[in-house]
């Protein structure tokens, strides 16, 4: 059996998109020690293969670190599977917000040094000393006080497009540069009740424990992370303390987790929260991109991007020849308000359209 898949991406993506198959978008994470990695990733993905899950998963001997699509008729079978492995039973799932079932079209599962690229020495410190774990309720109580400062450990393109109220939202492009920063950033915050949020709680299982190695004491998580919070505040009736749209790393690229719209379309200015990658190969740049402008542009990022993709296909090839795409594949903008809105009144966090290079993270 093959553990590969190796079937052409637009082949695999068209055949999603006319699928009417229902599918349930999940992810999860768990540490635990893994002797052979390798081994269980190969598993793992015969048995998934078999059920029809689709997604992309790291396998580490940390643990695992999971976001993926799974058929509804294939439920009962894949908790079976999770409850078969031992270590992966009775795990949290979070189940998507927002879900079309076309979160993803294909099953890669990969063996990293780490489920969580977050450039830390374990040896240094005690991950397992994580800070307290809060509900959605508890969330709201305890980030209502003048006493707590809340922190966004997301990237930048992430907090752009959606927030929770009041959250400190570092600019930064990936999960490893954010922890320096923000142990500079609460230095003035020592004595305050810290509480951290994410997508849905990998990233700050990791930072509560970091922060509390470096010396904060009040250290809180969101349990679950947003995902679960949005789930919690509608089944129990709670206030929605999050604005703005929810960035998830698979082809929906964002959950609605309220009708308000707080980020900018970057090429003219307009209200827009939606997410596109330049259709131009040799940019693939993640940038925000409103209706009118993916028709003017084509779906580019700038006429230049938008000339390269009219050009004949063998002149293309010659032009992608030497260029390196594994570095520019990961490049996020970032919105200029000066540049697209001449004489604004906004305060804004982000200065530069520029590409910055990037991981994908959870």
């Amino acid at each position: 059996m093959a553990l590969h898949n190796k079937e052409n991406r637009d082949v695999l993506k068209a055949r999603m998109a006319e699928s009417k198959e229902d599918r349930m978008t999940i992810s999860f994470y768990r540490y635990h020690q893994l002797e052979d990695p390798q081994a269980f990733r190969d598993r793992l993905f015969a048995d998934w293969e078999a059920l029809g899950v689709m997604g992309r998963t790291y396998i580490a001997s940390e643990g695992i670190n999971a976001q993926i699509s799974v058929p509804v008729k294939s439920m009962e079978a894949f908790h079976a599977n999770l409850k078969s492995h031992g270590w992966l039973d009775n795990l949290r799932l979070n189940i998507a917000v927002d879900d079309d079932g076309k979160s993803f079209y294909k099953l890669k599962i990969k063996v990293r040094p780490k489920i969580l690229a977050d450039g830390l020495d374990d040896s240094t410190f005690n991950p397992s000393n994580t800070g307290i774990h809060l509900d959605a309720e508890s969330f709201n109580e305890l980030t209502s006080r003048e006493d707590t400062v809340v922190i966004d450990m997301r990237n930048h393109y992430e907090s752009e497009v959606g927030h929770f109220e009041g959250a400190i939202t570092p600019d930064v492009d990936t999960f490893r540069d954010s922890l320096p920063v923000i142990e500079d950033m609460l230095q003035e915050h020592s004595e305050k009740h810290i509480v951290m949020y994410c997508t849905g709680g990998i990233r700050c299982e990791k930072a509560s424990a970091y922060f509390k190695h470096k010396g904060f004491e009040k250290v809180y998580q969101l349990e679950g992370g947003i995902i679960k919070y949005a789930r919690d505040v509608k089944a129990h009736g709670l206030d929605n303390k999050f604005i703005g749209k929810n960035f998830v790393f698979d082809e929906r690229m964002g959950e609605r987790i309220s009708e308000k719209v707080i980020a900018h379309c970057h090429q003219c200015g307009k209200a827009c929260d939606t997410h596109t990658n330049c259709k131009s190969e040799i940019c693939n740049l993640l940038f925000i991109q409103c209706e009118e402008c993916a028709q003017k542009y084509e779906g580019c990022c700038s006429n230049d991007c938008k000339d390269f993709t009219h050009l004949p296909e063998e002149e293309r090839r010659e032009i992608r020849k030497g260029i390196d795409k594994g570095i520019r594949i990961f490049s996020k903008g970032r919105f200029d308000y000066k540049k697209i809105i001449p004489n604004t009144h906004i305060e804004v966090e982000y200065e530069e359209v520029t590409p910055t290079e990037s991981l994908h993270e959870s």
